[in-house]
């Protein structure tokens, strides 16, 4: 592999020099040349301080990071060949653009000549053309964040580092950025390392997404897996919505068990080693929940609309099942469903997915 981490482990002093904090828990990651590969997970869970241990910006307390062949927890931040797209742009602000984006050529000593061909194929390649003597206060902050990128760009690094590097900008611009930094990657098919806490801009930029949950890697995997397949009721629960029902495991086979949801007996699949006789979780999407009339006739569960929204495209019930249960269905059918009606729910098996108690 490319970039590899081996058992890396980052313990901080405490508050008041009082304690020690594990921000990194013998994490191990494996990214391929030209991945676009994500760090994902909520704050406090380890993934900035993964993302600054690979930039130089932090040293582990154990483990190994090999670039390339090369090793380099012990090199600073300007000799590994990296650079990095912030999350505050960290443009200067005394600068024009084309200086902005030179910087970092000026600092290698490259030839004048060389200098202005390079920053034009950035400038080009990042859409800033023709705003070469523009100030940043005379920009927009989608702007600036392409200057951010060019500069990072221009230097041709091995390893391009994003730190939430669209928090900053508003939903529409923020997914128009998302697709153009997508794009550019592929183009110039770099290396590229992404932190943030946004689940959807994660499943939509990566080829594979690390999701971290206490310092520690809690899976691994496409986006499609850790979506449709996640391994924990905190993957699930974090990465969009879900439903959890409590079950218990009758029999498993070929990844599939055969459960209990109080008295009603259900087929699901199982992404985890579930013992017979024990009790374990069902993780469903409200989108793959059906509700039905006559067409099912196993996989069935059976409650009562408390909720109906009204959102458009699509209508979101919350249905109640039995005493304590409630399930969050989401569906685009024509027929409505009005609060305390009684409804039929089916549980498609290939999407209802057993999961370890947490």
């Amino acid at each position: 592999m490319y970039l590899t981490l081996e058992h890396i482990t980052k313990i901080f002093p405490g508050r008041g020099q009082e304690g020690l904090v594990t921000a990194v828990e013998d994490v191990s990651l494996e990214i391929g040349k030209g991945e676009f590969f994500t760090l994902l997970g909520p704050s406090g869970c380890g993934k900035t301080t993964t993302l600054r241990l690979i930039a130089g910006f932090e040293f582990p307390t154990s483990g190994k990071i090999i670039l390339d062949g090369r090793q380099l927890e012990d090199v600073p931040p300007n000799k590994r060949d990296m650079a990095m797209v912030f999350q505050s742009y960290a443009i200067f602000p005394h600068l024009s653009v084309f200086e902005n984006i030179a910087y970092g050529l000026r600092i290698k000593k490259l030839a004048n000549d060389e200098i202005r061909q390079r920053v034009a194929r950035i400038m080009a390649l990042t859409k800033l053309t023709g705003l070469e003597n523009r100030m940043p206060n005379q920009m927009s902050g989608g702007q600036q964040q392409r200057v951010s990128l060019a500069r990072a760009l221009v230097v041709e690094p091995k390893v391009l580092l994003f730190d939430e590097p669209l928090s900053n900008l508003d939903a529409k611009l923020r997914e128009e950025m998302r697709f153009e930094i997508r794009d550019l990657q592929r183009r110039l098919d770099i290396t590229s390392i992404y932190v943030t806490h946004d689940q959807e801009e994660a499943l939509a930029l990566s080829d594979r997404i690390a999701v971290m949950h206490r310092g520690k890697l809690a899976q691994l995997g496409t986006p499609e897996e850790i979506y449709e397949r996640p391994r924990s009721k905190f993957v699930a629960d974090f990465i969009g919505l879900a439903n959890f029902l409590p079950a218990h495991v009758q029999t498993m086979h070929d990844g599939q068990a055969n459960v209990l949801v109080g008295e009603t007996p259900l087929r699901v699949s199982s992404s985890t080693n579930a013992i017979p006789e024990t009790n374990a979780l069902i993780f469903v999407r409200p989108s793959d929940v059906k509700i039905v009339n006559g067409d099912a006739t196993e996989n069935l569960l059976e409650g009562q609309v408390t909720k109906a929204t009204y959102l458009g495209e699509k209508v979101d019930y919350r249905v109640r099942i039995g005493e304590n249960m409630e399930l969050r269905v989401q569906t685009d059918e024509a027929t409505r469903h009005a609060p305390g009606e009684r409804v039929k729910l089916y549980l498609p098996t290939a999407h209802a997915w057993l999961i370890g108690e947490e």
